[in-house]
Parts: C-alpha cells; sequence; structure tokens
C-alpha cells in the first residue's frame, strides 16, 4: 500500500502518516480491534495528541490489547501506543504530530463500548480513514 503524503515530524524525521498493513492483514488487526472492544472497551477519548481508550482489566485484556499494539507500532510507526495497567483500567493511549493526530482522531469511531454484562459489538470497525475497513 502506498503511503499518503501526509507526514509528520518526529525525533527521527518525517514520517508518512500510513499502515503499512495488507488488506487482509488489516481485516485481520480490525477484527482484533472490534472484539476486544465489545469484550472490555470502556471509554475512547480523543485527546490533543491523540486517542485514549481505556478497557476493563479483564483475565487476558492487557496481553490481547499489547498484541494488538505490537502490530500497530509495525505498521503505523508515525504515532506513539503505549499500554499502562493497573488493577481498575487497561489504558490505550496513542500519540502522534501534525497531520497524525488528526488520522488518530479518526481511527477506532465505531468501536462500541462494552455494556456491562455480555459486551457486544454491533457495527464494523473503522480502522483508519482512507486506509482501512470503514463504516
Amino acid at each position: 500500500m502506498a503511503p499518503q503524503e501526509i507526514t509528520t515530524e518526529g525525533n527521527t524525521g518525517i514520517t508518512p502518516v500510513a499502515c503499512t498493513l495488507a488488506s487482509a492483514d488489516r481485516a485481520t488487526q480490525a477484527g482484533g480491534w472490534e472484539q476486544l472492544a465489545a469484550r472490555a472497551m470502556t471509554q475512547r477519548v480523543e485527546t490533543a495528541r491523540g486517542l485514549r481508550i481505556s478497557f476493563h482489566p479483564e483475565p487476558g485484556v492487557g496481553e490481547e490489547l499489547r498484541k494488538l499494539v505490537a502490530v500497530e507500532n509495525q505498521c503505523c510507526p508515525w504515532a506513539d501506543w503505549t499500554v499502562e495497567a493497573n488493577a481498575e483500567q487497561v489504558v490505550l493511549d496513542v500519540r502522534s504530530a501534525g497531520e497524525g493526530i488528526a488520522t488518530l482522531h479518526s481511527m477506532f469511531t465505531s468501536l462500541q463500548s462494552a455494556p456491562p454484562g455480555r459486551r457486544v459489538s454491533g457495527r464494523p470497525l473503522v480502522y483508519l480513514a482512507g486506509h482501512g475497513l470503514e463504516d
């Protein structure tokens, strides 16, 4: 996949704001995000530098989130992906600069917060506008 002409400046220079996953891999990754959100997501918040997504600290959530983030760190190096966990929540903080911030704000927009009790997601995942799955 060819990167967009959008760039972000970081400590390592200029990085294209683009996902490098092939279409089939993007679909697999999107499915992983959707399943995790349906199971444990509590909140998605746009921040000044990107996104913060919070999850219930259920067994396996931190591990599953870290696996998804490992892929994101490889395919979307224009953003910084970090996971922090405590007894109350597991939090994904994604940050970027420049055009990367607007791109982050467009990601994961259709993830559904997991309701108390059974967690079900009713819509397809918007992975990355212009680069992946959309509503």
